[in-house]
């Protein structure tokens, strides 16, 4: 944990502006004035409980958000100079209320029941502010742990495992019961569900990688992103060369994970670096582990007989007529590698979401109202799987607006 002295003097840079732009930037709409306030006079529970009006993932926000792009890009401050380290804070103050087992406020009454599907940043969040309004959850989850991407999305040298463990552990604490291994569409159906439950939140996520949609995508050395991180493929990344195709934080995770184990690898992404969605500290890291980077290219082909040898790109550039991306005429070249990584976005299981009996989006994910309402009025869903914007932050406020509009409906 960082020392008070380097928190207080990151505290005292907030101007504690009458009209804070840092709060417009967060997407739980964090009161970051008065818990910032709150850490000049030394108040720390008070801190605590200000954040706790609004989220339950403080200690992982705090350190994987793009806060450049969100709360700490909206400072005011950071017009002129630096902005204030907001993340830091909210970190340190999450992590002050593990240390000193402070709990999440709820009532104490119980009613109604809900079923909450998929233990996530979405489902999690969704499960404490119902539980913190006094309704009764169970929370189904297909792996025999929670977290969801926080466990197995984000990698331990970003997030370290104890502290997702402890803020999961916070939540379920609220008397949340768990149910594992419990797979929607086959050990668990909505029908049954839905008799027996008053009301059901899905927040099942949408991890499985796009396909490349290129020739040799089918050979040996071929593989999703997303999968590497969830299942902890045992594959010999040692010595290998190893080419991560896209621009996101999965990009960057997976680059980096597999980079560790000894490989040398090969960011390409079709566009310019500017341009990336990944977070700047993210890229900054990959360049300082020695990763190698190769902007506006598109792979054409993938090169093999049985497993991947190689990798056929073409240039790209920006035509100034139509303003499209296109492929440069003339520019293609090979470059050799034993690996191909796709992480150029997810998609939920078309089947567990055909069976949901919903009505999907063009995207095939589940269409919602703006209270996260599905075609079934009974039925609620977020993060991922309904095509909330894929951050943590997101996922969690869909959750968190879920749980107020779950208890509207109940109350009706």
């Amino acid at each position: 944990m960082e020392n008070i002295k380097n928190i207080m003097k990151k505290a005292d840079k907030c101007l504690e502006c009458s009209k804070p732009t840092c709060i417009i930037g967060c997407p739980l709409d964090n009161d970051i004035k008065g818990f910032i306030k709150s850490i000049k006079e030394e108040d720390y529970k008070s801190a605590y409980n200000i954040l706790s009006k609004t989220t339950v993932l403080e200690s992982a926000c705090g350190r994987i958000c793009p806060h450049e792009k969100q709360c700490q890009g909206a400072c005011s401050k950071g017009i002129k100079k630096s902005p204030v380290k907001i993340g830091d804070l909210e970190k340190f103050i999450g992590d002050l209320a593990i240390k000193n087992n402070w709990k999440i406020r709820s009532k104490t009454n119980i009613s109604y029941n809900v079923a909450v599907i998929g233990g996530g940043p979405a489902g999690l969040t969704c499960a404490a502010f119902l539980r913190k309004n006094g309704i009764k959850v169970t929370l189904y989850e297909k792996h025999d742990y929670l977290g969801g991407l926080l466990s197995h999305g984000i990698p331990e040298f970003r997030l370290p495992r104890e502290i997702t463990e402890k803020t999961i552990e916070r939540i379920i604490d609220l008397g949340v019961e768990v149910k594992y291994s419990e797979i929607l569409g086959k050990t668990i159906t909505i029908e049954k569900l839905e008799k027996k439950y008053d009301a059901i939140f899905i927040a099942i996520g949408a991890n499985i990688s796009n396909r490349l949609k290129v020739p040799g995508e089918k050979l040996k050395g071929v593989y999703g992103g997303n999968e590497i991180l969830e299942n902890h493929l045992k594959i010999d990344f040692e010595n290998k060369k190893i080419v991560v195709y896209g621009g996101g934080n999965v990009a960057m995770d997976v680059a980096r994970t597999i980079n560790k184990l000894g490989a040398n690898v090969t960011i390409i992404y079709r566009k310019s670096e500017a341009e990336m969605p990944a977070e700047i500290k993210e890229i900054k890291a990959a360049k300082e582990e020695k990763i190698n980077f190769i902007f506006n290219s598109n792979i054409t082909k993938i090169i093999g007989k049985k497993e991947v040898k190689g990798v056929e790109l073409i240039k790209t550039h920006y035509n100034s007529k139509t303003s499209l991306l296109e492929n440069i005429k003339g520019s293609k070249y090979k470059l050799e590698c034993d690996y191909i990584i796709r992480a150029i976005g997810s998609h939920a299981n078309r089947r567990t979401m055909n069976s949901l009996k919903l009505k999907l989006n063009n995207n095939g994910k589940i269409k919602i109202g703006k209270k996260g309402n599905t075609s079934n009025k009974k039925i609620f869903a977020g993060g991922d799987a309904a095509g909330n914007i894929s951050t943590v932050a997101w996922a969690a406020r869909a959750g968190r607006n879920a749980a107020y509009s779950i208890i509207e409906y109940l109350n009706k």
